[in-house]
């Protein structure tokens, strides 16, 4: 008590009176500037009856010329509470106003594009009878070197004004309920369709073509976007894309993260094989951040490949969820502010989330998920049989059944799926096929190519024939690259029952089946993978669980650790 808080000063005499704390009633209309006032010689002393002049005695209320004195304490003391209240009253829209001017500041520091390149091709899934949707965030690396900090951190020169590359891409999905969440990846040299695309900076078109997904990012995020789109059928809200730089800020901004390797590692160029990550850590666990995690994050050959440096990032973006977590850095407020500033300084992102209200909102989706209900994978995959030493395809089946997961919402633990199954086999039987009406699509044009002519109605004879006599075609085109039965979400497990009845008649699998949200009925679109015949084209069926043969991460395992290919373990 007493003591000032500003250095030099000494000790402070206590206060005993207002106007030493700067409210002098000599600042106010009617004080008394020769101390005459309600605080001068002349008030009552405490406790007693008696006026500061001795020997009145106690004055009656309305005698003498002290009759209008308690009117002018009141007076008084409301000119005190108003000058107060105007002090607070500029401090609080002071700071109301620098709180302003940093949110401004932090809105400024995004990049902002467009969601999608307009070749999307997933419908969102409808609400839960709680109101809430899954979410579904495209996470993007670009390889992009050019800015002079990104070609310090990686690549030649040759590689300046170059059209960046989908290098790293991921799928983050967060169930409806907020209680599990999934990241998959796919490999960055697999062959797939990228959709029709027009780069937003650069306004140059690109036709639709077959190619190494990485190269989708040529039309922008929004192009990537629509790529995946179209693979999975499963609607993505958002996109996020980093560089090399913003990987390093982001990483220094978290305080690092735990990695861990079986061996030494030295990830640099061998005869033959160009090109390194210039990683070296000894054997075991480290804390990493800064340039040594975005070489954690970039290395592939010495992770053996593309597929290993898939597991090194799930296992370091694990690793920085368990620190988050850790910091409390979702509700410490000093912590989530320099987070934000180096957030919004290294993320480009979807416009719809443009802002740091709904990035924050965003993050705060992540807080609850248990880190035991996090699971990290790569998508399972076969060699392309066009180029089988680089390239890979989606594995007919196994990737297939993960996609459905996603559409469907449901977990990558397989006891969750198996509540879940057995929920649904306890659940209505499918109607009478004369009794449901299918409403046929033709939706032949998917693949970029004309629309077969009159497809719709052949399949709706083949409908007929199998005994859904209420069959109808549609008189608008659809697009689709696979064929699928979707259902309406008011339809509920009914809908789903209906939808799987049609799927099994004409020998499709139960991931073409989708919910839809309300405004169309039961309804068959015929993609491009079903141009001619009566008989839909068959798919090798994977039994396997999904998450079987694949590299998954576990968030709440602290034990992984990478095995280092052998001629990168020399130190």
């Amino acid at each position: 008590m007493g003591r000032s808080s500003t250095p030099g000063e000494g000790t402070r005499p206590r206060v005993r009176h207002a106007g030493q704390l700067g409210w002098d009633d000599g600042l106010y209309e009617g004080g008394d500037k020769d101390g005459s006032g309600d605080g001068g010689e002349d008030a009552a002393r405490p406790g007693t009856g008696e006026s500061g002049h001795g020997g009145g005695g106690r004055r009656a209320a309305g005698h003498g010329g002290r009759r209008g004195r308690p009117r002018r304490a009141a007076k008084k003391k409301h000119r005190v509470l108003r000058w107060t209240a105007f002090s607070l009253a500029f401090l609080i829209l002071g700071t109301g106003a620098a709180g302003y001017l940093w949110y401004e500041h932090l809105n400024s520091n995004l990049r902002k594009g467009e969601r999608s390149a307009g070749n999307g091709a997933a419908k969102k899934k409808a609400p839960n009878a709680a109101g809430q949707t899954p979410l579904n965030i495209l996470l993007i690396g670009s390889d992009s070197r050019n800015s002079a900090e990104n070609l310090k951190l990686g690549g030649s020169k040759k590689s300046v004004g170059g059209t960046p590359l989908a290098d790293v891409q991921m799928l983050l999905h967060v169930s409806a309920d907020r209680k599990n969440a999934a990241v998959i990846s796919i490999p960055r040299d697999t062959r797939v369709n990228i959709p029709a695309c027009e780069n937003p900076d650069t306004h140059q078109k690109y036709p639709a073509s077959n190619g190494i997904i990485n190269e989708s990012l040529r039309g922008g995020p929004g192009c990537t976007l629509d790529t995946w789109e179209q693979l999975t059928k499963v609607y993505i809200d958002h996109w996020m894309m980093v560089d090399f730089a913003g990987v390093v800020d982001m990483a220094d901004a978290v305080g690092g993260a735990w990695v861990c390797v079986k061996q030494d590692v030295n990830d640099v160029p061998k005869p033959n094989v160009p090109g390194g990550s210039y990683l070296r850590l000894t054997q075991g666990r480290h804390k990493i951040q800064g340039e040594t995690a975005l070489k954690w994050l970039r290395t592939r050959h010495a992770f053996e490949s593309d597929i290993g440096r898939s597991k090194a990032q799930h296992m370091y973006l694990n690793s920085v969820l368990r620190e988050l977590k850790s910091q409390n850095a979702f509700t410490d407020t000093g912590r989530l502010m320099n987070l934000a500033e180096t957030a919004t300084k290294s993320l480009q992102v979807s416009e719809e989330i443009g802002t740091v209200k709904k990035l924050f909102d965003l993050g705060m989706q992540l807080k609850d998920v248990p880190l035991e209900k996090m699971n990290m994978l790569t998508m399972p995959r076969i060699p392309d049989p066009q180029n089988p030493e680089a390239h890979v395809l989606p594995k007919p089946g196994a990737a297939d059944k993960l996609w459905a997961l996603m559409r469907d919402d449901q977990s990558l633990d397989p006891k969750d799926r198996a509540k879940a199954a057995k929920k649904a086999a306890a659940g209505p039987k499918a109607g009478a096929p004369a009794s449901l009406g299918v409403t046929v699509v033709n939706g032949t044009s998917g693949d970029g190519q004309a629309s077969t002519d009159g497809r719709a109605g052949a399949v709706r004879d083949l409908l007929k024939a199998k005994g859904f006599t209420e069959a109808d075609t549609s008189t608008e085109l659809g697009s689709a690259l696979t064929t699928e039965v979707t259902y309406p979400h008011s339809a509920g497990a009914q809908g789903k029952a209906d939808a799987l009845s049609v799927a099994k008649a004409l020998g499709m699998p139960a991931s073409a089946v989708t919910e839809t949200p309300d405004g169309a009925g039961l309804t068959l679109t015929v993609g491009s993978d079903w141009r001619t015949g009566s008989t839909f084209p068959k798919v090798v069926e994977d039994d396997s669980d999904p998450l079987e043969g694949t590299e998954s991460v576990n968030g709440a395992k602290t034990d992984d650790c990478m095995d280092v290919y052998w001629p990168y373990r020399q130190m």
